[in-house]
């Protein structure tokens, strides 16, 4: 069976030749501790540890193949997105990561996919930076952050460059960052288990709300982490949007829940309940394998819960890959069955 991980982060190991340009403090630097394990570094206190498989591609290709992972498609972590900086600087760090995982996907395009980041802090060099991804390094799309410097996705500045997204067939991977209320609730690792869900949500449904998905219908937009809290409150959110549509119903008037099928998700869920759920709720088509590798948080052996699972061969073909390369604008028979 042909499996397609489309979640799965890398940064590069000589970091620091371009973030030790900047002067500012917050940029991430990479420190390595031995051959296998490196401290990622952040305003002068250790931010990170990471181990060999977050920087070393070819350490990836042996875990693949233990792990029967066909494909893994590469974006940067999320702490370098860097929204809050120069958007000069941005530029050039975002053009550093791309060129990065360009190398990797050059070097290995049997194996890898690259998603591009972008400067999302300024819109023409946000859509500069998305061309230069996917008509010279031949990437099919981009990842994102659930919000841009606190700002939600369905501010109008950003309207540019989703609409530019959708004329040149580019996929975007938004995944949650800079979690909301993180400073209230660091014990426990709460803005990761509480705020990494909630973040996602609110990406779904500043969208929706904002007439994102009904301005540009043909935008490939794929969640990470099952889609977060939202598919499990769609029910809320839709009994909001009715109760009150004088704070809901402001920018779109459609029911929520009608964009089910307009948007992909990550099965990244962790419980056969929870994804049972997502397949009735937004059906297998919508659904493609993601495991955060190589992080704590992910599924470690990539796709291990829908194999659990009492799905049929076609169906859990279409989760492992299938959604994927539709997401991707990918032709499936250049892949599957081959």
């Amino acid at each position: 069976m042909f499996k397609i991980d489309i979640h799965t982060h890398i940064l590069p190991e000589n970091l620091n030749e371009i973030t030790g340009k900047f002067s500012d403090n917050r940029f991430l630097y990479f420190d390595s501790i031995n051959e296998n394990t490196a401290m990622l570094s952040k305003e002068g206190k250790s931010f990170r540890k990471i181990e060999c498989n977050c920087w070393n591609h070819k350490i990836r290709e042996k875990d693949c193949i233990e792990t029967s992972v066909d494909m893994q498609v590469l974006a940067t972590i999320p702490a370098l997105f860097s929204y809050w900086s120069k958007k000069e600087e941005c530029l050039l760090l975002s053009r550093f990561i791309n060129d990065h995982i360009f190398e990797i996907c050059k070097d290995k395009p049997s194996k890898f996919l690259g998603l591009g980041t972008i400067p999302m802090q300024d819109t023409e060099m946000a859509i500069y930076e998305m061309d230069r991804c996917i008509n010279q390094l031949n990437f099919p799309g981009i990842e994102i952050g659930s919000n841009i410097n606190g700002l939600n996705l369905s501010e109008e500045r950003f309207s540019p460059i989703f609409e530019h997204a959708e004329k040149i067939n580019c996929s975007i991977f938004i995944h949650p960052w800079d979690m909301m209320g993180k400073s209230d609730m660091e014990k426990y690792w709460l803005p990761w288990l509480v705020g990494m869900p909630a973040e996602t949500s609110r990406a779904i449904c500043s969208l929706i709300f904002g007439g994102v998905f009904e301005k540009y219908p043909d935008l490939k937009i794929c969640f990470a982490h099952g889609g977060g809290s939202y598919p499990f409150t769609s029910g809320r959110i839709d009994h909001g949007f009715n109760s009150r549509p004088d704070l809901c119903a402001i920018d779109n008037n459609i029911l929520p829940s009608s964009y089910l099928n307009h948007f992909y998700v990550d099965s990244l869920v962790h419980d056969k309940n929870a994804m049972n759920y997502l397949i009735n709720s937004m059906g297998i088509n919508q659904i493609a394998l993601g495991s955060d590798y190589p992080f704590p948080l992910g599924e470690h052996y990539p796709g291990s819960l829908i194999e659990s699972m009492d799905l049929d061969f076609s169906t859990k073909q279409r989760l492992f890959a299938g959604t994927a390369l539709e997401w991707l604008g990918l032709k499936e028979s250049d892949y599957i069955g081959k």
